[in-house]
């Protein structure tokens, strides 16, 4: 057994009691199937064709044994559409919410390489199609081989030279679907990609309707989505031909063998082989023996589909975490804040170039770092190596002197505090948003981050106050406003290390300033980082990073740098000029 059918098959397990009276039901409902032919035949053989002299008495005698045939099959049948379906929702409940704890653990390296459609796309479509197969698939099975393997036995019992014909349709229709089943897998495979894709591109086009709209260019995220559409219905053409020659051809098979089935019985009675009651059974078991070959094109269907969708839904968890808890990662409640890098290197991609290379640092517990310098130099990505956003590729980093791979990942992010630069806010309240920065924080100290961050006048001033809905992504604010709830939410979390990636570089003067001011409470005593856009506003920094392609290129205070006339100093006044 693979490792990927086990994995599948263990999703059963806490289902096993409700999975085995859904077969059980199963196999009631395909025995009560396959007694009703042989009541047909028992009233035509053994009572009508002999003329039995209590035949009214035994006719009602068989019908009430029928009748209550047919409410144990009902109920039964209700059972497996009910629970049975309910089991295959919660196996496919499990699943999405395993894949979605995998996915909030994986790193920022792979989210790098992803597209949002088609992440979205594995837990909800594919998730969807396994839970139906998981359903379906042990029943139908079930049902297909019961009734199949019944209604055979029984044909065979009633006339062997028929049913020897039987089975030679049988091997046909069996190669035919074995062929079109490989096609149809390939081109589902495909139609679920390309629905990713479109997925992806509606996402990416939404996001940023603003932008669109501001350029006029809905007509270009027209033709985009347009593109992928196309490529949709290309692959959908492929899907739903194969699928057509496969479903009708198994259809023309199934007529086919009724057909050759009453030509034989019909001969069989001329030549006194066959009797009519025998004739009226056998054709019965014939619908009965169809009736699986049809629930197997539905079985394959769903199998293809829920085999497509675990295998993309398999190939999500099989993606490595690559930022972890060693096994003897431990917690560290309060740290001090002295941050060490050691010859640390990072490189995005194997086969790309190193984005740092061989840096080494030491910041002090409470120190105030700057990091400054041109685009693409590793600013950011450095600070982001600190909270393990991504894993070092040599070298290592110690927090208080000690290995922060050797510090729970849980632990480690409690005691760093992260604002960037594109501000991420939550649908919901200000209150929400800012309790996210401690999620058990009562309304006072939500209301106290927000003032030592300057946002509780703003705050107060909205409709409803702190209560307020801000919108998708906080769209109801302004650029300062969304910030300071930024900060807020870091002052509640109330950690050790800061990290403040060029907050205030799109910010107008009076909501940098408003931002300054509250960055500069929140920094007070805290280790803190800096990536600076516009160098006035780190000027009382205890120590600047000016970094280059070639790592850091020189350091010091403002004055010091100012005095080297170097590479800091250009940039100075560069700025100056402007």
């Amino acid at each position: 057994m693979n490792p990927r059918t086990r994995k599948f098959l263990s999703y059963y397990k806490p289902y096993l009691k409700l999975l085995v009276l859904d077969l059980l039901c199963a196999v009631v409902t395909s025995a009560i199937t396959l007694a009703f032919p042989l009541c047909v035949r028992y009233i035509t053989k053994n009572i009508l064709e002999t003329k039995a002299p209590d035949a009214l008495n035994q006719i009602y005698l068989v019908g009430a044994g029928m009748l209550v045939l047919i409410v144990v099959q009902t109920l039964c049948n209700f059972f497996l559409d009910y629970q049975g379906h309910m089991m295959g929702t919660l196996m496919e409940s499990d699943m999405r919410a395993e894949l979605f704890e995998h996915y909030q653990k994986l790193s920022f390296r792979f989210y790098d390489n992803q597209k949002t459609g088609q992440l979205m796309n594995r837990i909800t479509i594919d998730t969807y199609a396994i839970g139906e197969f998981c359903h379906h698939a042990p029943e139908d099975f079930l049902f297909a081989a019961l009734k199949f393997f019944g209604a055979f036995v029984i044909l065979l019992s009633i006339n062997v030279p028929m049913t020897l014909i039987v089975i030679s349709f049988l091997l046909v229709m069996a190669a035919y679907a074995f062929h079109f089943n490989r096609i149809m897998n390939s081109a589902l495979r495909a139609s679920k990609d390309r629905i990713g894709d479109i997925n992806a591109q509606a996402e990416d086009s939404l996001a940023g309707v603003r932008v669109v709209q501001s350029f006029a260019n809905e007509e270009i995220e027209a033709q985009k989505f347009a593109l992928e559409n196309r490529r949709y219905v290309a692959s959908m053409r492929i899907e739903n031909s194969s699928q057509a020659i496969f479903s009708n051809g198994m259809t023309a098979f199934t007529q086919l063998l009724t057909v050759v089935a009453v030509v034989c019985g019909g001969v069989g009675i001329l030549r006194g082989a066959l009797d009519l009651p025998n004739l009226l059974a056998y054709l019965l078991y014939i619908g009965i023996l169809i009736e699986p070959i049809r629930s197997a094109l539905n079985v394959l269907r769903v199998y293809q589909e829920g085999k497509t969708g675990f295998d993309r839904f398999a190939e999500m968890l099989e993606v490595e975490q690559d930022v972890k808890d060693l096994p003897n990662a431990v917690d560290v409640e309060q740290v001090l804040g002295n941050v060490v890098f050691a010859g640390v290197s990072f490189k995005y991609s194997e086969r790309g170039d190193d984005v740092l290379k061989n840096i080494s640092l030491d910041i002090r517990a409470g120190e105030f770092v700057a990091l400054v310098g041109a685009s693409g130099v590793g600013k950011t990505t450095l600070c982001s190596l600190i909270p393990r956003f991504y894993e070092v590729d040599e070298g290592q980093i110690s927090l208080d002197g000690k290995d922060i791979r050797e510090i729970s990942l849980r632990s480690l992010r409690r005691n760093i505090g992260v604002v960037q630069q594109e501000t991420y806010l939550f649908a919901g309240t200000v209150a929400e948003n800012i309790g996210y920065g401690k999620r058990d924080a009562n309304r006072e100290e939500i209301v106290e981050a927000a003032k030592r961050a300057n946002a509780h006048d703003f705050i107060s001033a909205l409709p409803n106050g702190y209560d307020s809905d801000i919108g998708q992504r906080g769209v109801k604010l302004s650029g300062g406003q969304k910030q300071r709830l930024s900060i807020a939410r870091v002052f509640l979390k109330d950690p050790r290390v800061l990290i403040f990636d060029e907050a205030t570089s799109s910010l107008d003067n009076e909501s940098e300033k408003a931002v300054q001011e509250s960055f500069e409470k929140l920094s007070d005593n805290r280790t803190t980082l800096v990536i600076a856009h516009r160098l006035s506003t780190i000027r009382h920094a205890d120590r600047i990073l000016v970094m280059t392609q070639n790592g850091v290129d020189e350091q010091g205070t403002h004055d010091e740098l100012l005095a080297l006339r170097g590479t800091y100093a250009k940039l100075y006044d560069m700025q100056l000029k402007i």
